[in-house]
């Protein structure tokens, strides 16, 4: 199975020790040996010593049976225990799908700018004479920085003729574009803050730690593979962005799927189509305003970022509902009694099927990827299946990459008013470049008429769930034919 890291490869271990231990009945008698036997005394240590390495496996398994591990942790309470109340819950709740595990924080240095052994201390010390804030001082030939009065302008960075002076960032809160990770003064560890975040993930892939886990859903799909007894049938959305996620093809990944214990395999492209010709329709219809504008639906943390941080963008937001959402109404009007699973690359999509009453459970590829190891699932042996449901247009299966969405609903627009112009404008990734763009849209800055914003660069195909390279899934995306 294909590996982005090393703490991606250790999600995907105790993943799929989890599952085995729950599908051959031994989840409550041997879930408390598992961090045990994965660090022995005979290991050498990641952390300061294999009893930090042996609680970090621990916190890991509890947010892979959903815990919430902010809320719910309980020092004193056995792995085994915490394994009981996630199998007597039917659904998380994943109101909050992002945690951090603060015992394994290490307060990274909060100083952006440091002087390194190669200061020389020249004479003309153009770090000192640059420094708006006279921040710099020579100290037994060398440059210090007083921390105090410094106002991490770069100047020093960037006059020093030696580059002895490095940039040196907080991996979460470099990349997260809206502040919502931040250090507390007190521990020195990071927190989110709820009220800002908008789940976009980056956080999680930035960690080199892997401190920052997803609230995962696995134990619960598994239980509804296990325990078929009330007859209700299972049914797998799968996004379009599986393409490149496994060895094989996409239509022998149905069949894993089948094989793993889904009753049916539904196309999330079928529910992309539905989307974009609504919106084509309603892009139509907001046609007869002069100055229309409209931006697409279909990234929840875009969304979100709207919603927390975009206020005056709101109103523009299409108010077609996701292909996820789509496709979930579909399963339940054709199998009422079925348990809805979306399989993406994304982490939002948590929060999105929370609050969705027809989507039952979100999955990652990358926890996808742990049934398939459990339950020794060979891809690439098994013969071809199709989707069950009817087929999408390829425009619709190209909505995980970035033009992708506004490509979609250009061509419902023309079958629908060829009349109408379209000048899409995108927004490659939501970072902080991103949300200006977007900001700068809602104030008539851009001179287009369609928004699409996807959250990650690139697209779905890019997001904190997938098992490789947006690049390597992007030219497979491209060579096929449909």
């Amino acid at each position: 199975m294909i590996e982005r890291s090393k703490v991606t490869r250790i999600k995907k271990s105790l993943g799929s020790k989890l599952l085995k231990l729950y599908f051959n009945n031994e989840l409550l008698d041997e879930i408390d040996k598992v961090p045990i036997k994965r660090n022995p005394k005979s290991a050498s240590s990641l952390r300061c010593c294999i009893y930090k390495d042996r609680a970090m496996s621990r916190y890991r398994l509890m947010a892979l049976m959903g815990i919430d591990i902010e809320r719910e942790d309980d020092e004193f309470k056995p792995l085994s225990e915490f394994a009981q109340i996630a199998l007597d819950r039917e659904k998380p709740n994943n109101d909050k799908p992002i945690s951090i595990v603060d015992m394994s924080c290490v307060a990274c240095q909060q100083h952006t700018y440091i002087v390194t052994d190669i200061c020389k201390g020249c004479e003309a010390r153009p770090c000192e004479t640059n420094c708006p804030k006279n921040s710099i001082r020579i100290i037994n030939g060398k440059s210090i920085i007083d921390y105090e009065t410094c106002v991490s302008c770069g100047k020093c960075y960037q006059v020093c003729p030696y580059k002895a002076i490095v940039y040196s960032p907080v991996p979460c809160e470099e990349v997260c574009p809206v502040d919502a990770i931040y250090r507390d003064e007190q521990t020195g560890k990071e927190i989110i803050n709820y009220d800002k975040c908008i789940y976009c993930g980056r956080c999680i892939q930035a960690c080199p730690f892997g401190t920052i886990v997803e609230r995962s859903q696995i134990l619960y799909v598994a239980k509804q593979i296990k325990n078929k007894t009330d007859k209700k049938p299972i049914v797998a959305m799968l996004a379009p962005s599986i393409v490149g996620q496994f060895p094989g093809s996409v239509k022998q990944i149905i069949s894993a799927l089948k094989q793993i214990g889904f009753d049916y395999v539904y196309e999330v492209a079928y529910g992309a189509d539905i989307t974009a010709k609504l919106e084509a329709e309603e892009i139509i219809e907001r046609s007869n305003d002069n100055g229309f504008l409209m931006g697409t639906s279909c990234c929840p943390s875009y969304v979100e970022s709207v919603n927390k941080h975009v206020k005056e963008f709101k109103k523009y937001i299409s108010s077609a509902k996701t292909p996820m959402a789509y496709t979930a109404e579909f399963a339940k009007q054709k199998l009422p009694d079925c348990k809805t699973v979306f399989i993406g690359p994304c982490v939002a999509k948590k929060l999105e099927g929370y609050h969705n009453k027809h989507v039952d459970y979100v999955l990652t590829f990358e926890e996808l990827s742990s049934f398939f190891l459990a339950l020794n699932t060979e891809i690439t042996a098994l013969q071809d299946s199709e989707y069950d449901t009817i087929d999408a247009t390829a425009e619709a299966r190209h909505f995980c990459i970035s033009g992708g969405v506004a490509e979609s609903v250009k061509y419902y627009v023309k079958q629908i008013d060829p009349e109408i112009k379209l000048k899409p404008y995108l927004i490659n990734g939501l970072g902080r470049k991103g949300l200006r763009e977007l900001k700068n849209a809602a104030k008539g800055k851009i001179d287009a008429n369609l928004i699409e914003c996807m959250s990650c660069e690139g697209g779905c195909l890019a997001g904190p769930g997938v098992n490789v390279s947006s690049k390597i899934s992007v030219r497979k995306l491209n060579s096929m034919h449909y």
